[in-house]
């Protein structure tokens, strides 16, 4: 399979993980290695990579493309919020950084099999493990109608969830993507110039459930501190509110803790450049942290001894 895709925000991911040469470091969603590639490239002949994905098929073309570097990368199919276990059963240490890009791949929207998109005929799928036995066509089909709106609201802020929810239970049963896409557009609100599909948020909102994006990102939230070492810098690449809002309490709340600092006071957005070049990273929202050496004192400890003094 020849697929495409173009990491975001390379650069400023490569800076904000500071690379040590001899480091541990784990992209978590390695996706087509676009950013895992960049990273093994900056190791030395003491560093190590770890790459966790859900999706096999991503992983075999990663795998494909990191193969020059050996034992030096090691590939796992396995769920990002998957990481703490993945880390004990390997006997691996904690990290010196850890990536996340929370983005769907190129790939998988383009290929219209795996009905990510509505651009693309396909069948309504939205798995990213092909494990996973539910389906976007299972909750499209059956799901009642308010459960349905709710949905739909609730995870990605659909103002017209009741009348699209509607029009789906009327229209079951919905075929494929094209189908679904007919029939949201079809009962949408249109409010002033579209920039977006009239069936975007509810595409979104499928793949989030089937995929029990939030539930997961809620644990892989909670458990990576204790996979960083003291100064390691965790890195996460949002692309929506939904994401992007409990990464940023996450941060916060950990930063009060004393347990993180967080290094980029605004979220780091893609330039005009890389938009015009790349349109799907022009909603990318990156966050960056710093695990505190417990060791080490802080800023507010260093002021006191002074003043004391």
């Amino acid at each position: 399979m020849d697929a495409q895709h173009t990491p975001v925000l390379v650069e400023e991911t490569m800076h904000w993980l500071a690379i040590k040469p001899n480091g541990f470091y784990v992209d978590v969603t390695v996706g087509l290695g676009g950013h895992a590639i960049e990273i093994v490239r900056r190791l030395g002949a003491g560093g190590k990579f770890l790459g966790l994905d859900r999706d096999a098929a991503a992983l075999e073309i990663a795998r494909g493309k990191l193969a020059e570097f050996g034992d030096k990368v090691t590939l796992v199919h396995a769920n990002f919020s998957q990481i703490g276990e993945v880390l004990a059963e390997r006997k691996l240490p904690t990290a010196d950084g850890v990536l996340a890009d929370l983005g769907v791949s190129s790939m998988q929207l383009d290929l219209g099999e795996r009905g990510f998109s509505f651009r693309n005929a396909g069948p309504l799928d939205m798995r990213m493990d092909r494990d996973k036995e539910e389906t976007a066509s299972d909750i499209v089909n059956t799901v009642e109608e308010k459960e349905l709106a709710d949905l739909l609201y609730q995870l990605a802020e659909e103002r017209d969830s009741r009348r699209i929810a509607r029009a789906i239970v009327r229209a079951r049963p919905i075929r494929d993507t094209e189908h679904l896409a007919t029939v949201v557009a079809g009962v949408r609100k249109v409010r002033g110039r579209q920039k977006l599909h009239p069936a975007t948020k509810t595409f979104l909102a499928l793949r989030i459930a089937v995929n029990r994006e939030m539930e997961e990102l809620g644990q892989f939230l909670s458990r990576v501190p204790a996979t960083l070492s003291p100064g390691g810098r965790w890195v996460i690449q949002s692309y929506h509110s939904l994401e992007d809002r409990p990464v940023k309490q996450c941060f916060q709340r950990l930063a009060q803790e004393g347990v993180l600092k967080i290094l980029t006071k605004h979220v780091i957005q893609a330039s005009d450049a890389e938009t015009a070049a790349n349109p799907r990273s022009r909603s990318v929202k990156m966050r960056v942290a710093e695990k505190i050496d417990p060791a080490q004192p802080s800023e507010a400890d260093r002021y006191r001894k002074e003043w004391k003094q």
